[in-house]
């Protein structure tokens, strides 16, 4: 009983800090500049690297580039990231997506990640919610390198299309997680 009361205080402790860790502090928060700027760079980079993510852009009715999420955790972890969403080259809305997971992980890692909303219910559906949260709303299809070979605009059947890119750092482990995107102002 008492080595239950250790570990599961030592479990509050660990997701308090990491809480404090991975919550925005508006000082360092990105501004919309830094935002477009890094998210327009993003995308160039991801449309390089796979003709599949540059066909999706082409026929998009919105995309949502969040640069750089950074993750980090030991049995408890989170991760933070600012995006901007984009419509016809131009920005349109801000957002940030936080996540909360608990269970056997340990580890850091930064990446990138961009939806591609292939329809106007799906665009809709993330600006008139209380923040979209993963495994809610639209379909949401994750493409790796080897979906991606297989992807065109005529295959492109589901309502949102995800890629990750630029991943760095060592993060493994398995676990329950909870992702909300939500708008932000800038």
């Amino acid at each position: 009983m008492m080595r239950h009361l250790r570990l599961t205080t030592v479990l509050l402790v660990l997701a308090f800090a990491a809480l404090t860790l991975m919550s925005p502090n508006p000082a360092q928060a990105a501004s919309a500049a830094e935002i477009n700027r890094e998210a327009n760079q993003a995308l160039q980079n991801l449309y390089k690297k796979s003709s599949a993510a540059k066909a999706l852009g082409e026929k998009a009715k919105a995309i949502l580039v969040f640069p750089s999420i950074t993750k980090g955790g030991f049995m408890v972890g989170g991760q933070y990231g600012e995006g901007s969403l984009m419509k016809e080259g131009k920005t349109i809305g801000y957002y940030n997506m936080v996540s909360v997971s608990y269970g056997l992980q340990a580890g850091v890692q930064k990446y990138g990640y961009v939806l591609f909303f292939m329809t106007d219910a799906a665009t809709e559906y993330l600006n008139r919610s209380d923040g979209w949260e993963l495994g809610t709303g639209p379909s949401i299809v994750i493409v790796d390198e080897g979906a991606a070979a297989g992807i065109s605009t005529t295959t492109a059947r589901s309502d949102v299309y995800a890629f990750f890119f630029d991943q760095k750092g060592l993060m493994g482990g398995l676990g329950l997680q909870g992702t909300k995107i939500t708008k932000i102002e800038k």
